[in-house]
């Protein structure tokens, strides 16, 4: 089973990325910032991430700079998950190494349609 480390300071926003996550059939892990997003990831690499953008403590873009430094090649997929909608916002997320951007809100399909794009499904 692949795992999915849901990043994000809502709950509510977490929970909801997980059930549709586990109904995917992903084992779901939860942050709540880039800390904590960063030493879930030290302690065992997720398949994939979904990553909030602006977190306090360490913000999403902070967090995935330091993941691809951490990772090297055997680096997961991220898929940025962010009000966040501007042309520049989206540039740096992908220079960045995310591997996919979503808005919020977002629902199932729009999901597992991006998580399908990276090869995660």
């Amino acid at each position: 089973m692949k795992s999915c480390l849901v990043v994000d300071d809502s709950r509510v926003v977490r929970k909801v990325a997980r059930k549709i996550l586990e109904e995917l059939h992903f084992a779901c892990s939860e942050a709540e910032d880039g800390r904590q997003a960063m030493e879930a990831c030290a302690r065992e690499m997720p398949h994939a991430i979904l990553l909030d953008w602006n977190m306090p403590v360490m913000t999403g873009i902070e967090f995935l700079r330091r993941l691809r430094k951490m990772s090297g090649g055997d680096a997961p997929k991220v898929v940025f998950c962010t009000t966040e909608n501007d042309l520049a916002h989206i540039q740096e997320a992908l220079s960045a190494g995310a591997n996919e951007y979503i808005m919020k809100p977002f629902d199932s399909d729009i999901i597992q349609t991006k998580f399908a794009q990276v090869g995660l499904i």
